[in-house]
């Protein structure tokens, strides 16, 4: 997959997407299922057109939402559904200043030589998210290129969003965020050396880097780890602060892989979260913290069939 950024230059005509893909949920999947269709139309690459950061991270960074993936993440997933080439724009202020259609010409145009635009229906665009898919339309009339929208996906009875899925993850509801993602919710990164502290109480555990703004789920789970020899290594995880062993500690993942002692630093895992199990508690003690342990292991065993 051919990942380009800046202002594009594009050699050659292209299908083009537009949107922030987090997540990459059913929604983002049937649009790139008709885009990978409509490529071949135009004789050109399945072009995926996106932002970093998000647009709110920029405007109101305080109340953006938490990322459902990092920016690899999002590309892996994009790759892995037929993708050909992501175009990542840098947003800023200056980039949100280009008018409507400014951003239709020098972006999709000149740059990405589109012949072929996929949106949303509720997709806004140019300063002040001025320009609307009928603008957008009207503008593909002048430019050269066809312009269609594509309606909302629905499953388990609503609509298809990174909102939905977020909201999911937050409740706790691992099963509806997996119906509305196409697959289990899960978090990737390198292995990096912790504190040693599962060592020390019989639960070594993997400490996953994160490169989420933050992480939109938080508690213990069972879930599976993909990226060793045998796929779907079922284990127990802890994503939080862990108040009991730190006061002010940043968000962490851990995952405790069952009947599992090898050395996992520096390898690069996938954690797919199964079953919520309990949230974040602090214990009075390190030895309370372990029977509690002892329990959210049986229970992921029991849950994972190990």
């Amino acid at each position: 997959m051919l990942i380009t950024h800046g202002w594009p230059r594009a050699l050659r005509p292209n299908a083009v997407t537009i949107g922030n893909f987090d997540g990459v949920h059913l929604g983002h999947q049937a649009m790139l299922a008709r885009l990978t269709a409509q490529a071949a139309a135009v004789g050109g690459l399945p072009t995926v057109l996106t932002f970093e950061p998000h647009p709110r991270e920029v405007f109101a960074p305080d109340s953006a939402p938490a990322r459902l993936t990092s920016l690899r993440e999002k590309l892996e997933i994009l790759r892995g559904l037929g993708v050909a080439h992501v175009h990542i724009c840098r947003f800023n202020r200056t980039f949100a200043a280009l008018s409507a259609e400014d951003f239709v010409r020098r972006i999709l145009v000149d740059g990405l030589k589109a012949r072929y635009v996929l949106v949303g229906d509720d997709f806004r665009f140019g300063a002040g998210r001025s320009g609307d898919f009928k603008l957008l339309a009207d503008l593909g009339e002048k430019y050269g290129y066809r312009a269609e929208a594509l309606h909302t996906v629905e499953t388990a009875g609503q609509r298809a969003s990174s909102t939905a899925v977020r909201e999911a993850l937050a409740a706790g509801d691992m099963a509806l965020a997996a119906q509305l993602l196409g697959r289990p919710y899960s978090i990737s990164g390198r292995v990096v050396e912790g504190d040693r502290l599962g060592r020390s109480i019989g639960y070594p555990t993997a400490n996953i880097q994160l490169k989420h703004n933050r992480p939109p789920l938080t508690g213990i789970f069972a879930v599976r780890v993909q990226g060793l020899d045998r796929p779907n290594w079922p284990g127990v995880a802890s994503l939080g602060t862990r108040p009991t062993v730190h006061a002010n500690g940043r968000p962490t993942l851990e995952a405790h892989l069952f009947n599992f002692d090898r050395s996992l630093y520096r390898a690069h895992l996938r954690v797919e979260f199964l079953h919520k199990l309990r949230d974040e508690v602090k214990f009075s003690s390190l030895e309370a913290l372990i029977a509690q342990i002892d329990r959210d292991a049986a229970q992921a065993r029991e849950l994972l069939n190990v």
